[in-house]
């Protein structure tokens, strides 16, 4: 096996078509010119935000007067110049002739302001989304002006899944925010608070927070900050067999908390991207009969970077306690007294079976279910499994890491009395996009392995259970002879 080295990757985002921003009007000048009702909610929209709001609305003024008695808010009834552009932050023109628009634009830019036209978004330096609003808490929905429709219909889910009540949470974030920061605690403790705080408001977002909420959290931080020695944490999180949907929403949650993340090969790049933006992300490679980090190394390394006060996220493909070698990290936490604690995830296993469409277990045909591993710690088959076990009829076996030692598997078992024609699937990235599989009989299945890629993870499913992907193979396979 060839020997590798942990290497810090680059933190990618995918393009985006216009930067999102959340931007302080509060006291400062904006410009709205045209009149109509899009205008007007527009209009609305600046002065919510706490703009000093003039508009040049010309002959149809009157559209505005709900907002005429408003402090913060001159309506003119005259068209737009050149010079009430001077010192805006913000200009918005409702407008539709071409040569107007042009000038509109020519005039905001020359002034330092930040332009928008509405409905016309070649002309603009930025777009109004559709709004959740819990204001504090904001959550803005942009389609770049492609599909505003379709953007209202996701506000509308977004609406659904955010209860009115967390305005109330996200307003006591804002008013308990100094009291945390007078206590000049470190990053850490810091954050162990807004992630309790977080909890809380999302087990009940429905109510509002009540001064013994407050108290029970301060009373929770003063006693983390009493037991902090300095030391960070450490979390194994099961990453899943792929699919970015299948990660629980506790792994979701260890994610976004990390400051460091250490994974594997098989963890994929959507699973990735649902992780904190700042985390740094190093490459910690185990690939079966490829070029792997020692376990060693990786077990110092874990410890050296949570003994620095970070929280290590080790995050494995899979289930981390399912020959992801869990228990000897945990180990080494232990021993150098590293908080550690263990998030489950699907088990490859439990992807491929649900991808097929079928159960792991079948009370007419597997009564038992056994997770075996095709690779010993020099790469060859191990030599300690329990052959009649393999052998046994009425139980399904999940063969991990089984590419290059399943024809002598398939030997033993058969020696061992496994009928030759079990039914056997091979799935390669399940539950990806890039997902295989091949479904045959334990006695021709190690020779069809050739017909897969031959990078990416493989996992052997045998047993009666699997009947129907063999009888599915056998239609196919009839159909193209056909």
């Amino acid at each position: 096996m060839t020997e590798r080295r942990p290497e810090i990757t680059a933190r990618r985002i995918e393009p985006l078509a216009t930067l999102p921003l959340f931007h302080k009007l509060e006291g400062r000048r904006a410009v709205l010119a045209g009149a109509s009702e899009g205008a007007l909610w527009k209009a609305e929209l600046l002065v919510a935000a706490g703009a000093e709001l003039h508009v040049f609305a010309g002959a149809d003024a009157a559209i505005f007067a709900g907002l005429a008695d408003h402090d913060r808010v001159a309506i003119h009834g005259r068209g737009w110049q050149a010079d009430d552009l001077a010192g805006a932050a913000l200009a918005v023109g409702d407008l539709d002739d071409k040569g107007e628009i042009r000038a509109f634009v020519t005039a905001a830019r020359q002034a330092g302001a930040l332009v928008n036209i509405v409905d016309k978004p070649e002309h603009c330096d930025f777009a109004f989304g559709a709004l959740v609003n819990r204001s504090p808490l904001v959550v803005a929905i942009s389609t770049d002006g492609a599909a505003p429709v379709f953007g209202q219909a996701i506000r509308s889910k977004i609406e659904a899944l955010l209860p009115a009540g967390l305005k109330s949470w996200a307003q006591a974030a804002a008013d308990w925010r100094p009291a945390v920061q007078a206590r000049n605690l470190p990053f850490a403790l810091r954050r162990a608070f807004w992630e309790l705080f977080a909890g809380r408001a999302l087990a009940e977002p429905a109510r509002a927070p009540s001064p013994q909420d407050e108290a029970e959290l301060f009373a929770t931080l003063s006693q983390i900050e009493a037991s902090h020695d300095g030391k960070g944490r450490v979390t194994l999180v099961g990453a899943g067999p792929g699919d970015p949907d299948l990660l629980t929403v506790k792994a979701i949650r260890a994610l976004q908390s990390a400051d460091i993340i250490l994974y594997d090969d098989l963890v994929s790049p959507g699973v990735l991207e649902l992780a904190r933006r700042e985390a740094k992300r190093m490459l910690v490679g185990k690939t079966g009969y490829g070029p792997s980090v020692k376990q060693g190394e990786i077990n110092a390394l874990i410890v050296s970077l949570a003994a620095q006060g970070k929280h290590v996220v080790r995050l494995k493909g899979g289930d981390p306690g399912i020959f992801g070698r869990a228990g000897e990290e945990i180990e080494a936490c232990r021993a150098a007294g590293i908080p550690v604690t263990l998030v489950p995830g699907i088990s490859a296993a439990q992807g491929a079976a649900a991808s097929l469409g079928l159960s792991l277990t079948h009370r007419d045909h597997a009564r038992r279910l056994q997770f075996v591993t095709g690779h010993s710690r020099s790469g060859a088959l191990p030599d300690d499994l329990d052959w009649r076990a393999m052998a046994d009829p009425a139980a399904s076996t999940v063969i991990y890491m089984a590419r290059a030692t399943l024809p002598g598997f398939r030997e033993r078992a058969i020696a061992a009395g496994l009928d030759p024609q079990t039914p056997a699937v091979a799935v390669l990235a399940a539950t990806r996009p890039d997902e295989m599989r091949i479904a045959a009989t334990i006695a021709e299945l190690p020779e069809r392995l050739a017909e897969l890629p031959a990078n990416g993870p493989v996992l052997v499913l045998l047993g009666h259970a699997f009947g129907p992907a063999l009888s599915e193979a056998v239609k196919a396979a009839d159909r193209r002879r056909a």
